[in-house]
């Protein structure tokens, strides 16, 4: 990244994030216990890969993981693919993540324990592009008050882990709730550097939101809010993009947004990721896991590809010089504009214990690294919305140090069959580090950021 943009080093093209949020099971069906998570089962990224390389995405969500599972095959699959992965740290299970309601009683030496384990799970691939170190902790103006320090002193600690810990440097950012009495604050606390030292490790890297302000076929830029968005992050001195978007009502969706999240209008934000991958019970899905362990394509995925094929990527790579070099603002209680937004920059210390795992590492952690992917194509059955099962799926490894775009040519599409469908049920990358500067390798493919 440099500046307000995701940069490709090697070729100095801007990066859109182009991508979807992947949780199979929902967050209810996080379990430790399971011995499974979203990254565990080789044969279903597979399947999934190849679906998602089809819609040219090129970005993962993994919201909840387990960091002592092995998550090899998973990870290098989507690597060989050019899909980048960006991994949240926390859990929705008690002590795995900030308690918006308790951040002081949360912040403990056992929840960084656990943010530090997924670090260790995932900086060994050339493909994770960055962490969350916090999703939504603030959601309303009561809780933009006591919580800000709190987003700030975890992305310092991440950071600090990382630096001593990691053979490159992998950015850590926050995902926020579009709740505009406190969006702009929010973006603007954590955006801007203490005592105006740009290398200030607690200031966010980059900044996502998860919006659904665009429904249906009649939105346009203006009555979804985008044209307002243009304006909040015109002096965004960080990446932001949309973590999760998709409004589902009116159903299915068409995705009209995705010809204005990527146009030239959009002069601020660096793309987005769709929610969600699965269908779950919030009906959100592009495709449904059927109970015999077969797939079937919705409405929605149909929909969401015939808008992605239109998009012009060479447009897409052209950067902004304004916005890489643009520099952060000096952080005050005037970078916010509400006196009831907590703009509090004295942070709390790290608590007792942690700063141990950050100087000596943590004990025997499960750490990740790409392996040979020997096999390409699906083994299960998938189906076309028409009931027709594809034939041929497969995942189609990219050359050439390159990430999955929209309309690649010699991607995984099949061809469907008249098989029937079944009914539904409700690479190896480069990496190094530089001071002030993060290094993200997909193959040999490098992101840039510019501290």
């Amino acid at each position: 990244m440099k500046g307000a943009d995701f940069v490709d080093s090697t070729t100095n093209n801007r990066v859109m994030v182009i991508g979807v949020d992947y949780q199979p099971g929902g967050q209810s069906g996080y379990d430790p216990g399971s011995g499974v998570d979203p990254l565990s089962n080789g044969t279903v990224c597979l399947r999934d890969a190849a679906l998602m390389q089809d819609l040219g995405l090129n970005t993962i969500r993994v919201y909840n993981v387990d960091p002592d599972l092995n998550h090899d095959q998973c990870a290098s699959i989507f690597n060989e693919v050019g899909i980048y992965m960006i991994v949240d740290v926390n859990s929705p299970l008690g002590g795995e993540s900030i308690d918006r309601s308790n951040p002081s009683g949360s912040y403990t030496a056992s929840y960084l324990n656990r943010t530090f384990a997924v670090v260790e799970a995932f900086k060994g691939y050339p493909n994770t592009m960055a962490f969350f170190a916090g999703n939504e902790i603030i959601n309303d103006v009561p809780t933009s008050k006591a919580n800000p320090p709190y987003i700030r002193a975890v992305q310092r600690d991440l950071k600090n882990y990382i630096a001593k810990h990691s053979s490159r440097s992998i950015p850590v950012g926050y995902s926020a709730a579009d709740v505009r009495e406190v969006l702009q604050d929010t973006w603007a606390y954590l955006q801007c550097a203490i005592d105006g030292n740009d290398k200030d490790v607690s200031r966010s890297d980059f900044f996502g939101l998860n919006s659904y302000s665009w429904c249906g076929d009649q939105a346009t830029f203006q009555s979804a809010g985008y044209d307002a968005l243009v304006s909040m992050f015109s002096a965004t001195t960080i990446p932001v993009f949309f973590s999760e978007y998709g409004c589902n009502t009116p159903s299915p969706r068409v995705f009209n947004e995705v010809q204005a999240l990527y146009g030239p209008q959009m002069t601020t934000l660096s793309g987005g990721l769709v929610y969600e991958f699965t269908q779950e019970t919030s009906n959100f899905g592009l495709i449904n896991v059927n109970d015999n362990g077969t797939a079937s394509l919705l409405v929605d995925y149909d929909n969401l590809q015939s808008q992605m094929s239109k998009l012009n990527v060479t447009l897409l790579q052209s950067s902004n010089a304004s916005q890489t070099q643009a520099q952060p603002p000096a952080c005050s209680s005037g970078v916010v504009s509400s006196s009831q937004f907590g703009a509090n920059f004295t942070l709390p210390s790290t608590p007792s214990g942690a700063q141990d795992l950050i100087n000596n590492g943590l004990s025997n952690p499960q750490q990740g690294k790409v392996v040979q992917v020997s096999s390409t194509q699906v083994p299960m059955s998938v189906y076309a919305t028409n009931g027709s099962q594809i034939e041929g799926l497969a995942i189609k490894p990219l050359q050439g140090n390159q990430a999955n775009t929209p309309n690649q040519a010699g991607t995984s599409g099949g061809s469907a069959s008249n098989t029937p469908a079944p009914k539904h049920s409700g690479a190896t990358g480069l990496a190094s580090h530089m001071p002030g500067v993060f290094l993200v390798g997909l193959f040999s493919c490098i992101i840039v950021l510019v501290l």
